[in-house]
């Protein structure tokens, strides 16, 4: 096994743990394609990253810590939905990215690439994978309570509005965190469909945010396995990957004919 490979695996299984936890409160309210939008976001900040030699993460997490604080006040000023507002810094984003990253350069960037991944970019994807899955455990009862009623949440002395950028801020480094591995186009992936299977097979929220960083891990290590056994781009095939444990979830909901959340 490569150093590379190596320090891919290390990486995958950080943030595919994390995602996948983040991703059940994601799913759970509804803004699955905001975790999709929101990676396409730290493009620009990865091709400065590309285009002035430092390391991409800094970059991605810039444009996203940015992008969530941005997205968070506009959403209170104008009450637009944040779907309304990501779709609208994604496609900003996309084109700045596009125009910023040399061509021979893009694809790695979309995709990822991880015979770039170095030991100083796994030891930063775990320490960011780590906090935030930390985070978002301290945050878990309250984002819950804030869905189902923010007066609740709100007579229960929490501060929803802060929690949400809090929550925002997160996903933000969970997503910086998976940029090198899975690309910007499909990190956002790992947010969501990892949840959305855990989701076909869970009865409690217990089983479901277990669940979901499981399938997480599952999804981002055996598509960097097959990267490196096929030398292909780990980002589609961590797609793949995660759609085949999709189905089979369904499947296995079908024929249990189980209740789900």
């Amino acid at each position: 096994m490569t150093d590379a490979l190596a320090f891919g695996l290390i990486t995958a299984i950080a943030v595919g743990l994390s995602a996948g936890y983040l991703g059940s409160l994601m799913v759970l309210k509804k803004m699955a394609l905001v975790g999709d939008a929101l990676s396409h976001v730290a493009l620009p900040g990865l091709g400065l990253g590309i285009l002035y030699g430092f390391n991409p993460f800094f970059g991605g997490f810039v444009f996203l810590f940015v992008a969530a604080a941005l997205i968070w006040r506009i959403e209170r000023v104008t009450k637009l939905s944040v779907e309304t507002i990501i779709g609208a810094l994604f496609t900003l984003s996309l084109a700045a990215g596009i125009l910023i990253i040399p061509e021979f350069e893009l694809l790695e960037a979309l995709f990822g690439d991880i015979s770039k991944v170095t030991l100083e970019s796994t030891v930063i994807a775990v320490a960011a994978s780590v906090v935030a899955a930390l985070m978002t455990r301290i945050i878990y009862k309250n984002m819950i309570l804030g869905m189902i009623s923010e007066e609740l949440a709100t007579s229960a002395g929490v501060q929803v509005a802060r929690t949400n950028l809090l929550y925002l801020f997160l996903v933000s480094l969970t997503v910086a965190a998976g940029l090198q591995v899975v690309g910007t186009l499909l990190v956002g992936f790992l947010v969501v469909v990892p949840a959305a299977s855990a989701k076909n097979l869970s009865s409690n929220l217990y089983k479901y945010g277990v669940l979901s960083s499981a399938f997480g891990v599952i999804s981002a290590v055996s598509g960097i396995l097959l990267s490196d056994y096929f030398n292909l781009q780990p980002g589609p095939l961590i797609v793949l990957s995660g759609v085949a444990v999709f189905i089979v979830t369904i499947i296995i909901r079908w024929a249990a004919k189980a209740p789900a959340l």
